[in-house]
């Protein structure tokens, strides 16, 4: 099934397989052609996260208002709920944009796993016409690193990455949530995800971290940028 994500014959991995033996005509470097494919991925999802990105920097700089209104209906949660629901609507926010990155990730990710298991083992099934079969595919990153095997190095890369992110995400100045619900969701979102990644990619092939790591490092440019632009409007 076509629409089927967690399928080998997703929709998107004959795509993106192609598009990775393209690149790899031009530039038969294995590495080097993952990371220009995660940076076009990015740069066309860009509206998305950056969107996304917005809407949690809003999130996270209307906190203590948040926890103003937890403390204030801590006993009536019918109207506490309907307090945040007026927050949200007057700072313009949508508490659940944080889980449109994942959603949009998961997809990807898996698919561009198939694709790398193809790849790297030289099983390249279902290329287009126009698209030249190379004679061989050397699984190599820049000579050194064999992307076809576990890298331990780029999956602690990818959870160190993943840490960062989640800090440069997290409430400043003590405006971090007061509910305690709360406080294990941000704290498992900054300690337990990073984690989570690196057993993730302890034992894939190396392309998949390589992948993630430069996807998160271009989403923490992102952050960085919305970060920096909030501090100017509010003249910090």
């Amino acid at each position: 099934m076509i629409l089927n994500p967690f399928s080998k014959n997703f929709i998107l991995v004959p795509v993106l397989l192609n598009v990775l033996i393209l690149f790899y005509n031009i530039i038969p470097d294995i590495g080097v052609v993952i990371i220009l494919l995660t940076m076009l991925i990015r740069l066309a999802l860009a509206p998305s996260f950056h969107k996304s990105l917005k809407s949690q920097a809003a999130m996270t700089a209307i906190q203590p208002k948040m926890n103003e209104i937890r403390e204030k209906y801590k006993n009536d949660q019918q109207a506490q709920a309907k307090a945040m629901m007026d927050l949200y609507k007057e700072h313009k926010v949508n508490p659940f944009s944080s889980c449109l990155p994942l959603l949009i990730q998961l997809p990807i990710l898996i698919s561009l796993y198939f694709v790398f298991t193809q790849a790297l083992t030289g099983e390249l099934t279902g290329l287009y016409s126009f698209i030249k079969r190379p004679e061989h595919l050397s699984p190599m990153f820049l000579g050194l690193l064999d992307l076809s095997k576990p890298s331990h190095v780029l999956a602690v890369l990818a959870g160190l990455s993943q840490f960062w992110q989640s800090k440069l995400m997290a409430p400043k100045g003590g405006s971090g949530p007061t509910d305690s619900t709360q406080k294990i969701m941000s704290m498992q979102m900054t300690y337990m995800l990073p984690v989570v990644s690196v057993v993730i990619a302890w034992n894939f092939p190396a392309g998949l971290p390589l992948y993630w790591v430069v996807t998160t490092l271009f989403g923490i440019g992102q952050q960085y940028i919305i970060n920096r632009q909030r501090a100017q409007a509010s003249g910090q």
